[in-house]
């Protein structure tokens, strides 16, 4: 990952490029609201499934049926919308940053920056999505019979029933649906154990994903209706995503899991402080027979100021390191490269991937140094966790 200057304080932070193939359309509680290309193929479908209806409750239309279509998707997409938003605002009342809402050919997605510090939150985050969808289906419902016949109470008819069926579907027990999260939460609360609650809800979405593509093969008896190809088609998308979304997050629980072993005191290499302008051939020297795996440089008032960069240090000849200062090789130590000793699991991994670097300083809470923690090294008992 490459690096950017540290922007002055009242610059705004840079906002996260636009996934491709997304068209922005404005923003909700400072998130984007994003438009994935794939939203109007499904608007294209819609506004021809429609058609024949609209042109029922409003003849005479001609072409303008398949206009009315498209506003139908668009209004039923704005109530996706509201799902989504209440979701990032939530979320954002929480502390957790949301940095885009995107609609596409399934529905929406709201992307959350970080996880939830609790059951709770994580309860009232998920739940508030399913409550909007069924608080517009149930509002629609009772307002249809007060409509006129016509395409206005068409709309309302299927806001309802739209949003009525978002509503339950989004409760069902599994990732990545909002039911999945708020399974995760309950286990969560009961086991104390945020990873188990995961895991419990990503296998719930295993088990939705099956029954979605089991579904043609019932519906007739169910619902006395025979499944056509597109039911095939779409009971295998479905599936598909669900199957996907909670395979990744069955992954990244386990990974999770596993990363509480990352401890920086454990992984850190003991450290030989020298002066800045001091040969490199010396400190090298030094560090030799200190047994030390990190060198620091320091400041005419001892004050550590650099760390030395171990591939710098090998890519240097042996002839040459007696004529350069060991400053020359080490990197200044910038803010995000002075670490707590005390970092371990998720909390050390959102510090390297926050400032990418070959090597950290490890400080104790009075400011003295401990120890020298490398990328390489952390990265090497991460992989050592991954193979148990």
């Amino acid at each position: 990952m490459s690096q950017s200057p540290v922007p002055p304080h009242d610059a705004s932070p840079p906002r996260a490029p636009r996934p491709p193939g997304t068209i922005r359309i404005g923003s909700i509680a400072g998130s984007d609201v994003l438009i994935s290309s794939s939203w109007f193929g499904v608007a294209i479908l819609i506004a021809a499934v429609m058609s024949p209806r609209i042109d029922q409750v409003q003849p005479g239309l001609g072409a303008w049926r398949f206009v009315a279509g498209l506003v139908f998707a668009v209004v039923l997409y704005g109530s996706v919308l509201l799902h989504e938003a209440s979701h990032a605002i939530v979320a954002t009342r929480y502390g957790l940053p949301v940095s885009s809402i995107t609609l596409h050919f399934l529905g929406g997605m709201t992307a959350i920056e970080g996880e939830a510090r609790s059951a709770r939150e994580e309860f009232m985050i998920a739940v508030v999505g399913p409550l909007t969808s069924l608080a517009v289906g149930a509002a629609a419902l009772v307002a249809a019979p007060f409509t006129p016949d016509g395409l206005i109470r068409l709309v309302l008819e299927g806001l309802a029933g739209a949003n009525l069926l978002v509503g339950v579907l989004n409760l069902v027990p599994g990732l990545p649906l909002d039911g999945g999260r708020v399974l995760k939460a309950g286990v969560w609360q009961v086991s104390g154990d945020q990873h188990r609650g995961t895991i419990a809800a990503a296998w719930g979405g295993r088990v939705v994903a099956v029954l979605a593509l089991l579904w043609p093969a019932v519906q007739e008896t169910v619902l006395g209706t025979p499944p056509d190809w597109l039911d095939y088609v779409l009971a295998f998308i479905i599936a598909a995503f669900l199957w996907s979304g909670a395979g990744a997050a069955l992954n990244a629980a386990r990974v999770r899991r596993r990363l509480p072993a990352l401890d920086a005191r454990r992984l850190a290499r003991r450290t030989l402080a020298v002066p800045e302008d001091l040969p490199l051939a010396e400190a090298v020297r030094r560090a030799v027979e200190a047994q030390a795996g990190g060198i620091i440089t320091t400041s005419s008032s001892g004050d550590p100021v650099g760390v030395v960069n171990e591939a710098a240090l090998m890519a240097t000849p042996e002839d040459r390191r007696p004529w350069i200062a060991t400053s020359v090789i080490a990197r200044r130590l910038e803010p995000g490269l002075r670490l707590p000793a005390d970092l371990a699991g998720e909390d050390l991994v959102k510090a390297l991937t926050g400032t990418p670097a070959a090597e950290y300083l490890l400080v104790e809470p009075d400011g003295s140094v401990y120890g020298v923690l490398t990328a390489a090294d952390v990265d090497r008992a991460f992989r050592a966790t991954l193979s148990r």
